[in-house]
């Protein structure tokens, strides 16, 4: 197992996400947790030594079965990392019992690393509003040496990012980042990074696979993925990629049984980055992946200055662009929660004034009806 340092720490370059465990009868609330118990040991005997859980995870049960799985094992060979639930706006004001909670839950006196979870658009509003008192709390904990390390998982588009840490980045030692080799360039990964280079934060990786789909390739991409370094899967070469970002501590993968964990873990057994060459292939085909089914929006904002209900179309396509790509999802959806109900896509009067002015000649009203029929 290759091993990253992170303050004085060797922690596992795979780390165990624990959102996709196995579970019963394909009930998401319904964990198997002897096959959990047998994933965890498993990876414990490789040397994973970094799992993360979540309190909203398997319908709040992970935390329940990654608590028992773990407690067979001594407290010092293994990281815990957990997170504040603020994806829930209904969370904001409960801190002060959640932690706690997932504390027993997880049936340990700290956690290792403990998250602020998923900043985006819908909630970042909460998340720096101080009558929460969330952050002042959570450097409580740290304090009292009940968090050893204090973290932000993100979703939210770059200039979420960005208010996030003009307002804890002092206080901020890693950050969670959905970061792939096709969202390099389709979720604006590459400008993330760099932020949070500036910062001096190092990036933990979620959603390597983008939910599988980096491992599910066509036959075409396949064979692309063949041409660019020839005896690596899919799935190694997505890995791959990760490991030739210099920021990436963690990449955290959610294996849901123990096949896939040996296959990962074979892969993290060696680091071998990709060459520049292989690394310019890969970007490109991930634009192309993307390209298939995204509209060719340029932003060149003509139709928002055309729209009689003023709507920010471009950032509407972005949105359906993403949802499209990734066969539906949560992002799209949770993004839309954070825009007035007056300016989504269901506001669009199909007058075709925008497709007046659009130099790319896309069917913008279409488009628009169509994203409704799909959320």
């Amino acid at each position: 197992m290759i091993y990253n340092a992170f303050q004085g720490l060797q922690l596992s370059a795979l780390g165990m996400g624990c959102m996709r465990l196995p579970v019963v009868d394909g009930k998401d609330d319904q964990v198997n947790e002897a096959a959990v118990g047998e994933m965890v040991d498993y990876t414990m005997a490789q040397g994973v030594n970094y799992y993360d859980t979540a309190w909203g995870y398997h319908g709040g049960n992970s935390e329940l079965a990654l608590g028992r799985a773990l407690a067979r094992h001594p407290r010092e060979k293994f990281y815990l990392a957990d997170k504040f639930p603020g994806y829930d706006l209904d969370n904001m004001s409960k801190v002060r019992e959640i932690f706690p909670a997932q504390l027993e839950k997880c049936q340990v006196e700290y956690f290792d690393f403990y998250l602020f979870h998923n900043v985006c658009e819908k909630n970042i509003d909460a998340y720096l509003d101080p009558k929460y008192g969330i952050a002042d709390y959570l450097l409580e904990q740290k304090a009292a040496g009940r968090i050893r390390h204090l973290g932000f998982s993100c979703h939210g588009a770059l200039p979420v990012l960005r208010r996030f840490l003009e307002a804890y980045g002092s206080h901020m030692e890693f950050c969670q980042l959905q970061l792939n080799y096709v969202d390099w360039e389709f979720q604006g990964c590459r400008e993330k990074v760099e932020l949070l280079r500036q910062y001096g934060i190092p990036v933990w990786v979620m959603e390597p696979l983008r939910g599988g789909r980096l491992s599910r390739l066509t036959e075409a991409e396949t064979a692309a993925i063949q041409k660019i370094r020839p005896g690596e899967n899919a799935t190694g070469l997505a890995f791959r990629f990760l490991q030739s970002i210099p920021d990436v501590v963690v990449t955290l993968s959610g294996m849901s049984n123990l096949e896939q964990l040996q296959e990962n873990i074979a892969t993290y057994q060696t680091q071998a980055p990709l060459t520049e060459q292989e690394w310019d292939a890969l970007i490109a085909l991930g634009q192309e992946m993307t390209s298939s089914t995204a509209l060719a929006c340029t932003a060149c904002h003509y139709c928002v200055d055309h729209c009689p209900q003023g709507l920010d179309i471009p950032r509407l396509l972005a949105l359906y662009n993403e949802h499209l790509f990734t066969g539906g999802g949560f992002l799209a959806p949770m993004v839309l929660e954070a825009i007035p109900e007056e300016k989504r896509p269901s506001a669009c009067i199909g007058c075709r004034s925008c497709e007046a002015v659009c130099p790319q000649q896309l069917k913008i009203s279409e488009t628009m009806k169509d994203f409704c029929t799909r959320l």
